[in-house]
């Protein structure tokens, strides 16, 4: 069984503040001497997505 996908809708801020955060964390995670395999995974994976433009229906 598969598991499931998710979609995250960012605005560049947003997306420009959650690299900058796995940034950082992955910089701490050198400075303990841990492995960063899945934060390096997670950064390739976001500055490799396509910005897709939506319309936002406002209720």
């Amino acid at each position: 069984m598969r598991s499931p996908k998710y979609h995250l809708y960012l605005t560049p801020d947003e997306r420009r503040t959650v690299i900058n955060s796995l940034i950082d964390l992955r910089n701490d995670l050198i400075l303990q001497g841990k492995y960063t395999d899945i934060i390096d995974e997670l950064l390739i994976k976001l500055t490799k997505a396509k910005a897709k433009r939506i319309k936002v229906k406002e209720v």
